[in-house]
This record gives structure tokens, C-alpha cells and sequence, in this order.
């Protein structure tokens, strides 16, 4: 197999109020100390790639109800901030582009975070693609958010504009997700190359100068941090800045990512995924889990808000496998409040339309449905 260092594997009552108050909004376990509520929902994909049209099918209204009408209350919105500049999409993007904001797009983004506020579900709003990074490759960026200075103030001014449009919007309908699994990597375009965490110092400066950006424009903003080399680790550089963090459900990838032609660079290579037991020649477990997620339930005990912002399965995992392994998931990280997004609500990681080969789907309104997944998900 060949694998290079993937993954390791409330709201406020009124915008004016610290996120460091007693939060009992959205769904919480109000006996676990966590600060933010527990959130349960998915990633919206509309703007998820810097490409117009490369994006699976566009949010729908009956999306936002199904959601709803199911019990979550949470989605994120995983935003590659190409799709809302003006630029010359035959060219590379250029430092002038990436400030070109596109307000009729921006204003398309506001509508959808309207319409999942409407159904009564928190958004999100997350870059991942932020001016100089993304974890994924596809897309030549002019500088590096994490060596360039001009990375960073772009970086900035892409939040201020954010904060500013919601200002007047609540930490019960929103929260601001810094940029998507922070990392360096040896080479930005190759999508194998070797990646390792962002110097703590560096992420805790760069956090800091944005979370104070966006709370120029509302003290009572939500501010969440990913975790820290691909998202896998906990930032104990920023527990005192009032910034929640948020975790990955992905470990061990031989089970998340099986066969994902994104990880494995020859999927015909990737070992069989068993739950529990041994993989690759290494032993599995709920114990492997619960080692994994001891440092972001120490994070929670310490006062940190936490939530797992993407989670979940592709779609080659065989299905009692993905079930057995993510309930041991679910089941550790609820008694901690710690909350959580599948990466899609319709397509290859979702409960609607996966494309998996191994299960009887029933039909939802022209859709196929998983109900054994769903169940799972409304258990915990």
C-alpha cells in the first residue's frame, strides 16, 4: 500500500454574550462541561471545490427539512474561497485575485445560511481552501498561509468581510471555522506529499489575529479552530484564547477512506477493513479509539469547547463494518458532549444516495436511504 501521512488516524443566547457563559442552546449534555452545544448534522458541499459545477448536487429545502425533521441541528459549510472572487480561471489565481471578492456570490452563500437558520439548523462557515492552503491539492495558490505575511493579512480580510455580512447574526445561527485541518506539506500541489503539523506558535498567532478580526465585528462570535496536523490534534497553544476546537472522525483511515483514490495513490492496494481486529498488520480497537479522542476529552475537561465538524465512511467500507466501528465512535464522544458532522448528507459519506453495494436502501421521496445509518445516527 502506498500512503503518505494522511490522517493520523449552545450557541450563545444573544450575539453580545462570551462564549465562555453558561451555553444551553442546540442540543447539549449539559453535564459534560462542554461549552458549546453538541451539535449533530453535515457538511453542505456546495462550495466545497474552487471549481464551479465540480461540486456534488446543491443543497435543497428538502435537504434542510429532512435534517430537521430527523432531529439534527448543525451543518457546515466547507467553502474553497476561489468560488467567491473574481478572477481569470484559465490563469493561476494572483495575490490582487484573491481580494476580488464576487458579491453576488457572497450573497448566494448568505441565502443558504438563511435557509438552514429557517429550518433551525446552526451553520457553519468554514475555508477550506483559505487564501495560501488547502489539504487537498488541485489549485496552484501565489503564496503560502503559512510562511507569507500576505497569505495572512488575505486570510484576514476574507474573515473581517464574513464577520462583518453576519454581524448581526446570532452564535445560535453561526460560527466561524478558521480554515480546514491545518498542516504543512512538502509540496502544496501534490496531493501525496509528506504533511506534519503547523508550529503551534505559528497557528496559535495566526488564530488569535482572526478570532480578534472577527470579533471586531461581534463580541459575540463563535470561533472554532481545527485541530492541528490534518486535524487529528488537539492546539493546547490557544485553550486560553476562547476559540472551540474541532476534531476529525477519520481514525484509522483503513477503515474511514478504504479504497479512496485520494489517500491510497493504487486503491487496489488498500488492506481489507475489519472491525475490531487486525489491519495492515496492526491491531484495532475501541481501546485504539478511546486513546485517540483521550486528548480532546481532556481538552473539553480543561474548559475548551470541542465538536467533531467531519466524521463518517466511504462509500467501499463494508456497511457492518463502518456501523460497528463508527458506534464505537459516537459512543465514546457523547458522554463528553462532543457532537458531530458526516462529511455529506447525500452522496458517498451520507445517509442518502451513497452508492453502496452492500445494503437494501429504502426509497425517501425519489432518494435512496439508509436506514440503518440513520437509525445509528438518532440513537446517539
Amino acid at each position: 500500500m502506498k500512503r503518505r501521512n494522511f490522517i493520523k488516524s449552545s450557541g450563545l443566547t444573544a450575539a453580545g454574550i462570551s462564549l465562555a457563559g453558561n451555553l444551553t442552546l442546540g442540543n447539549p449534555v449539559l453535564s459534560t462541561g462542554n461549552k458549546i452545544p453538541r451539535w449533530r448534522g453535515f457538511n453542505l458541499l456546495d462550495y466545497f471545490s474552487p471549481h464551479e459545477g465540480r461540486n456534488n448536487a446543491l443543497t435543497t429545502d428538502d435537504d434542510l427539512k429532512w435534517m430537521a425533521d430527523w432531529g439534527f441541528d448543525f451543518v457546515r459549510l466547507p467553502m474553497a474561497y476561489p468560488r467567491y472572487v473574481t478572477f481569470d480561471n484559465s490563469k493561476d489565481i494572483t495575490p490582487d485575485d484573491v481580494l476580488n471578492i464576487n458579491e453576488k456570490e457572497v450573497d448566494k452563500i448568505q441565502e443558504l445560511v438563511e435557509r438552514a437558520n429557517k429550518y433551525g439548523l446552526h451553520m457553519s462557515l468554514n475555508l477550506h481552501r483559505a487564501p495560501g492552503f488547502c489539504v487537498n491539492a488541485g489549485f496552484n495558490e501565489p503564496y503560502n498561509l503559512w510562511e507569507d505575511k500576505e497569505a495572512q493579512e488575505a486570510f484576514y480580510f476574507h474573515w473581517d468581510m464574513w464577520a462583518k455580512r453576519f454581524a448581526g447574526f446570532s452564535s445560535k445561527q453561526i460560527s466561524f471555522d478558521l480554515v480546514n485541518e491545518p498542516c504543512t506539506r512538502d509540496d502544496m500541489n501534490d496531493q501525496f506529499s509528506k504533511r506534519g503539523p503547523v508550529p503551534g506558535q505559528l497557528y496559535r498567532e495566526v488564530a488569535k489575529k482572526t478570532a480578534e478580526t472577527i470579533r471586531g465585528n461581534n463580541p459575540g462570535h463563535l470561533v472554532v479552530a481545527d485541530g492541528n496536523n490534518v486535524g487529528s490534534d488537539v492546539i493546547p497553544e490557544i485553550f486560553d484564547l476562547d476559540i472551540a476546537q474541532s476534531c476529525r472522525g477519520y481514525f484509522p483511515h483503513y477503515i474511514s477512506h478504504y479504497r479512496a483514490p485520494w489517500v491510497f495513490e493504487n486503491p487496489d492496494d488498500a488492506p481489507k477493513p475489519v472491525w475490531p481486529g487486525k489491519i495492515d498488520g496492526k491491531n484495532f480497537s475501541r481501546k485504539n479509539l478511546e486513546e485517540f479522542y483521550a486528548p480532546w476529552i481532556e481538552a473539553v475537561k480543561k474548559g475548551v469547547g470541542v465538536h467533531c465538524g467531519e466524521c463518517g465512511c466511504w462509500r467501499e467500507t463494508p456497511h457492518d463494518i463502518f456501523l460497528a466501528w463508527f458506534e464505537d465512535i459516537l459512543d465514546i464522544l457523547t458522554p463528553h458532549g462532543i457532537g458531530y458532522a458526516l462529511w455529506n448528507f447525500r452522496g458517498d459519506f451520507g445517509i442518502l444516495d451513497s452508492g453502496r453495494k452492500d445494503i437494501d436502501y429504502e426509497d425517501w421521496h425519489g432518494h435512496k436511504l439508509d436506514r440503518k445509518f440513520l437509525n445509528l445516527l438518532k440513537k446517539y
